[in-house]
């Protein structure tokens, strides 16, 4: 079994993480009536903006499978003394079906974990009330050096291992050609040079991707296993991204946008 999403390494790099998911919000227009679903709501991070921009007119809903997340939302947004989601909700995500048309369904570096693009986003962009937006931002970094060499390495390391499935994030364009036959569709790329601070131990890149892209890869290994993984990318990452003088390290990070509004 996967181990569950860890919370505090996830927003170590939330102002990083949380940037991408506002310059999607900018481009949502108008909704209709209806919910605003934030599918893979994870711990909550988009909650805040999402509520100014849309509440009190639009129930906002949060869905997510990881139970650890869910958990830090509940908390972080009782201790805020707000009550910003009208419903936290643990499922697959990739099982999602509306009982009631939303108006929004917002997805923020999420549905990049699920496999069969083509055949999900028309799914989703078919549950959405007359009007209503399908907003997505997905990590499209599957050919960055950050991305590769967890993959690299893991096969040089464990030879004939049966390793996770490559990225299924599309092209930006891609995304515009099978949503057209639903309403009007904007997508875009933006490459974000991130600037990641010195961290205690390994190399900073390591320290982003170890709550994310990295945990399917060492799921499953042993203490031995996981400590000689780690090394062998932290040795990798040194190459592919050297430090500047400064012991910070530039890490160029590439995420795709699209937004529909259905007809």
């Amino acid at each position: 079994m996967a181990v569950d999403w860890d919370p505090a390494r996830y927003a170590a790099f939330r102002d990083l993480r949380l940037r991408p998911a506002l310059d999607l919000l900018a481009q949502v227009p108008e909704l209709p009536a209806g919910d605003v679903v934030d599918l893979g709501c994870g711990d909550g991070a988009v909650g805040p903006a999402l509520a100014a921009r849309f509440k009190p007119d639009h129930p906002l809903i949060g869905i997510d499978a990881s139970a650890a997340m869910l958990a830090k939302a509940a908390e972080l947004l009782t201790r805020a003394g707000n009550r910003l989601y009208d419903g936290l909700t643990q499922a697959d995500i990739a099982l999602y079906s509306a009982h009631t048309p939303p108006a929004l369904i917002y997805s923020n570096a999420a549905l990049n974990w699920l496999p069969d693009h083509a055949a999900l986003m028309p799914r989703l962009a078919g549950m959405l009330a007359r009007g209503g937006v399908l907003a997505v931002q997905m990590p499209r970094q599957g050919d960055a050096p950050s991305h590769r060499l967890l993959r690299d390495v893991a096969e040089e390391l464990f030879p004939g291992r049966v390793l996770p499935p490559p990225s299924s994030v599309l092209q930006a364009g891609e995304y515009a050609d099978l949503l057209l036959a639903f309403g009007e569709v904007r997508a875009w790329t933006t490459d974000y040079l991130q600037m990641l601070d010195p961290v205690a131990e390994g190399h900073p890149v390591r320290a982003f991707t170890q709550s994310t892209a990295m945990r399917p890869f060492v799921d499953g290994l042993t203490g031995d296993e996981a400590r000689a993984y780690v090394a062998a990318y932290d040795a990798a990452l040194t190459t592919a991204y050297p430090a500047l003088p400064d012991g910070r390290v530039l890490f160029p990070f590439t995420r795709v946008f699209f937004i529909l509004e259905r007809s």
